[in-house]
């Protein structure tokens, strides 16, 4: 008795397993019809992805040049033609938007590429110089006994690093020109040295050091 007993209980089971194998195919094939097709909807998924990111990268980069030619960027300070008002290695910001509107104004830091007298002596037309703005069209300067005169009449600059220590007769400014000079007078490469600057090669204005942290601030 306990021998059929055994076997019915074995035969049950065997016949319960047996049924629940066949009722579990057809999900299995299902799962593994569902399985073969998620690697292409991720594939697909992923190169979406891929593309979206591209575009943003794209815009991303259109907008940096769009900002960086007409609006403002950032420029180095290579040498102390500007000291010390700007040191050998500050950063500026060079907005670009105001002189859309109007000229250089007296006083102003500009950043300009080298005037045709500049490259004839072996500058690269690319290269920018920063100076500050002495004379604008019309204005005629001088330089005597280490004063800058405007239309005869000596500027207060307490942005230099010393007195002028040379000598320049009066000259007046052209039509669309400008007459520039470095704060460090006596190592400036500027308009004493080469003359004038014409409007157009004016990139734009330094109007706020970035760095370093110390002296951040506009001048």
């Amino acid at each position: 008795m306990v021998s059929k007993n055994e076997n019915s209980i074995v035969s049950n089971e065997s016949s319960e397993l047996a049924n629940s194998t066949v009722e579990d195919t057809e999900p299995e094939k299902s799962t593994v019809g569902q399985q073969q097709q998620q690697p292409t909807s991720g594939g697909s998924s992923f190169w979406q992805q891929t593309r979206d990111n591209l575009q943003i990268i794209a815009i991303a980069l259109a907008l940096a040049l769009l900002i960086r030619t007409f609006v403002a960027e950032p420029r180095y300070i290579p040498s102390d033609s500007m000291f010390p008002t700007l040191k050998v290695g500050d950063r500026v910001v060079v907005e670009k938007i105001s002189y859309l509107f109007r000229p250089p104004a007296r006083g102003e830091i500009i950043v300009f590429n080298p005037p045709l007298q500049l490259q004839v002596r072996g500058y690269d037309p690319d290269q920018a110089f920063i100076k500050r703005v002495i004379g604008t069209s019309g204005k005629t300067i001088a330089i005597q006994q280490g004063k800058v005169y405007l239309n005869d009449t000596p500027l207060a600059e307490d942005y230099i690093a010393e007195p002028p220590a040379y000598q320049m007769r009066p000259v007046q400014v052209p039509n669309e020109q400008l007459f520039v000079m470095g704060d460090n007078r006596n190592n400036s490469n500027d308009s004493h040295v080469w003359g004038f600057l014409p409007k157009q090669n004016v990139i734009g204005r330094a109007c706020f050091r970035f760095w370093p942290l110390d002296r951040i601030g506009v001048f």
